[in-house]
């Protein structure tokens, strides 16, 4: 089956099948919602006696863990046979599956990255007072082989986050309201995932271009998100009406400009050395550099090296000195006073370097 007859389709089917009919090291990123094996046995009412419709689907209906935990060795298996090397996989689930999931995607090789909480600000009670309320679903991040490179938008986390590091700790809503897909007057799916939650996912783990697999597609998502975002998509489904809801739901959703989907990754970003800051003529011998935290002064030297008082050597190993120990990125540590008197991070020099010129090349 040729890969590109597949790029943002929905195919339909069993997705173990279909996983061994795709091409192997073709997928960059899986987004896995696979069925929760709930087990509800009985009706749900509220305390008003109105029916709760909850997830009782037939493809959530599992005769034992043995069962389920072979439906879930088959589909990781496969998923595992289509990620690149490179490539990294997501899944959610709550206490009814995920650490069986868990367990099973560690025997399978994969290397678990992170999990995260999907803390729910609108959860649904527990109406009988019995437990405690189920406010939040668990993600797994797990990349395809431990120490394989893989991706991660760590900057466009943080600038989302305004400008603070992303926990692993998600705070969102539900679906409600125009954002649920409904047939019928009806939610058309029961298990219908936020835009916001695959949103985050997409921005930190893909890149515009990248191909992404959903073998749960839904009510789509997935497709819905990566179209935005600019990503390619590989949707399995195994429903007939929900692969049409979501087909719909695709065709309506408008692409981002490729321009807005660049990102800032700093790990790719040219290295600079401090010492070519000297070289170009930005910092001169003996000028003053003061720190951020308090204003000591050091004193630049002609091999890049800085003196303070007593410590002598690099940016980053004076102001870890002057930290107690800490880690200290000196580009960030250490100011300079600009031909206005006013004091700047060296980083703004550093960004001069990379910053490319009218001939296309930097400085």
């Amino acid at each position: 089956m040729p890969e590109n007859l597949n790029i943002n389709k929905i195919l339909c089917g069993d997705c173990a099948k279909i996983l061994t009919e795709l091409p192997e090291n073709s997928v960059d990123l899986v987004f896995a919602d696979p069925p929760y094996n709930l087990q509800l046995s009985q009706e749900l009412w509220r305390p008003n006696r109105t029916h709760v419709n909850a997830v009782r689907d037939t493809w959530d209906k599992f005769k034992s863990f043995q069962e389920y935990d072979q439906f879930t060795r088959d589909w990781l298996s496969g998923c595992k046979r289509v990620l690149k090397e490179t490539g990294a996989l997501w899944v959610i689930g709550t206490y009814h599956n995920i650490y069986r999931v868990g367990a099973i995607l560690q025997d399978l090789g994969f290397w678990i990255l992170n999990d995260i909480v999907f803390i729910k600000t609108n959860p649904m009670p527990n109406f009988h007072g019995v437990r405690f309320t189920n406010a939040h679903e668990t993600l797994i991040w797990a990349q395809k082989h431990k120490g394989s490179k893989y991706t991660f938008n760590y900057q466009a986390m943080k600038s989302l986050n305004e400008d603070l590091q992303m926990r692993s700790d998600w705070v969102l809503p539900i679906v409600t309201g125009s954002e649920r897909i409904k047939a019928n007057g009806m939610k058309a799916h029961s298990t219908q995932k936020p835009e916001a939650l695959l949103y985050r996912i997409l921005l930190s783990t893909s890149n515009p271009g990248d191909l992404v697999l959903d073998p749960f597609f839904g009510s789509g998502t997935t497709g819905a998100v990566a179209k935005k975002l600019g990503r390619r998509f590989i949707g399995i489904e195994l429903d007939e009406g929900y692969i049409k809801i979501a087909r719909e739901r695709i065709e309506g959703v408008e692409s981002a400009p490729a321009a807005a989907l660049k990102v800032a990754n700093l790990r790719l970003q040219k290295r600079v050395p401090f010492g070519r800051l000297l070289e170009a003529g930005l910092l001169k011998p003996g000028q003053d550099l003061y720190f951020i935290q308090n204003g000591i002064e050091a004193t630049l030297l002609a091999d890049g090296n800085i003196q303070c008082g007593k410590l002598t050597g690099s940016i980053h190993g004076v102001a870890r000195s002057l930290s107690n120990g800490a880690p200290a990125n000196g580009w960030d540590c250490w100011l300079f006073e600009d031909g206005n008197g006013d004091r700047q991070p060296l980083d703004k020099l550093r960004q001069q370097l990379r910053a490319p010129t009218e001939t296309g090349d930097t400085i």
